[in-house]
């Protein structure tokens, strides 16, 4: 691994990821158009992929094929290994998070999710997660919440403005 540039912060060091990652979100809240929002959005995922640990990452990469390959049990065992060894990795709690929803765990992807979002608040995609479980649990104004708190994270997400829209007026009523 390279060294940093000398004015350049290490996302491998947590002082440097934080300064990248509140670089990358105040970018994202003034994106002018969806193309940079996309842009923005995937740098500071690309933050979140990465553990600091050549051996996590490794682990990471094998889970995500996994779960590529739609084989949820094995995308949550090898994910169970990445958080016994680095168990404040927001990124391995939210696939956690994400094969436990797709085997119908919603307590135990909730109990992931709120992990992430002590260690990393701004997760937008863990807390547009929690609003997909809460909807899968009938629970459809906490999940209008949540997806509006992702949008207010990341407001260029398309898919959620369309879950919004459909979702307030039955919510929030509509206007007479």
């Amino acid at each position: 691994m390279g060294k940093p540039e000398a004015n350049r912060p290490d996302p491998a060091d947590p002082i440097g990821r934080r300064k990248i990652l509140d670089e990358l979100f105040d970018k994202l809240a003034k994106a002018p158009d969806e193309r940079e929002a996309r842009g923005l959005s995937a740098a500071i995922e690309r933050v979140w992929m990465r553990s600091g640990s050549d051996t996590c990452d490794l682990l990471m990469s094998r889970a995500m094929q996994a779960m590529q390959g739609k084989d949820y049990q094995l995308t949550q065992e090898v994910l169970d290994r990445v958080i016994e060894i680095q168990p404040d990795w927001a990124e391995a709690l939210n696939k956690r998070a994400t094969a436990r929803f797709l085997m119908e765990d919603y307590g135990g992807a909730m109990q992931d999710i709120s992990r992430v979002l002590k260690l990393e608040p701004r997760h937008y995609s863990a807390m547009a997660g929690m609003g997909f479980i809460l909807q899968k649990t009938q629970n459809e104004k906490l999940a209008l919440r949540a997806f509006r708190e992702a949008l207010a994270l990341n407001p260029r997400q398309e898919e959620l403005k369309k879950i919004v829209e459909r979702l307030a007026p039955e919510i929030d009523g509509s206007d007479i």
